[in-house]
């Protein structure tokens, strides 16, 4: 017998079909496509159904490794503030660290649309957030401030923040998405202020500028100097 020639199999035996292997799911996986479904397309769209459609499995499978949706946001709310990066203490410029730490940790929130509304009645338990409420609290203390107006602070400051953040994620989904948008509405705002009968409304016609002007950059600044400004009355 010469050689051996391989013999193809008869038309009727279909090939069995390769199935590409897919990642087993994990509770980092199920964070990761989370994230990426409330970035792309908001917090109203983010659940436990949602998130087990993009992974291809049912959402049973997924409570193996999540207890439920609250426990998820309170990861998500970890892996997010796992972003924000805190300043080594400076007695010398304690107030400037907090204000500018609170800017850059809203714009943290920001980027993630609508999940600072689940933030907001979380009280921080995760590696991040306990890393970052301990960074924070240094600032503080470095500052002089005594334990119980810091601890106090800390969680005041986290409240105005959130709920800046908030507010942005709901111009956006009112349609006020891009600076041009928002410009647009507060003008009409400006307008129906000037239009108030000045013997009822004196004082808010008088000052429709001052309610008016400021954009939320600003905006937020002033509050966060207002909220320091306050605490360094206790040093």
């Amino acid at each position: 017998m010469t050689g051996t020639t391989e013999i193809p199999p008869p038309p009727w035996r279909r090939p069995k079909k390769t199935t590409r292997q897919r990642r087993p799911l994990s509770q980092e996986l199920i964070v990761d496509t989370a994230m990426r479904v409330l970035d792309a397309e908001g917090f109203e769209a983010l659940s436990m159904r949602r998130v087990a459609l993009d992974l291809r499995t049912g959402p049973a499978s997924l409570y193996a490794h999540v207890a439920n949706k609250d426990e998820l946001l309170e990861l998500m709310i970890d892996r997010i503030v796992g972003e924000m990066e805190m300043p080594t203490p400076d007695p010398a410029r304690w107030q400037e660290q907090i204000v500018e730490s609170a800017i850059a940790a809203h714009g943290v929130w920001v980027k993630h649309p609508g999940i600072a509304r689940a933030a907001l009645a979380n009280i921080p338990v995760g590696p991040n957030s306990l890393r970052y409420s301990e960074a924070l609290l240094a600032i503080l203390r470095a500052g002089g401030v005594p334990d119980q107006q810091a601890g106090w602070f800390v969680d005041r400051v986290s409240l105005y923040v959130l709920a800046d953040a908030f507010e942005a994620s709901l111009h956006q989904e009112r349609g006020r998405r891009t600076e041009e948008d928002a410009r647009d509405y507060f003008e009409q705002i400006r307008a129906y202020f000037e239009s108030l009968p000045p013997d009822r409304f004196p004082v808010i016609t008088s000052m429709v500028g001052a309610l008016i002007e400021g954009g939320g950059d600003e905006r937020l600044r002033f509050g966060l100097e207002l909220l320091v400004r306050g605490l360094a009355s206790y040093v």
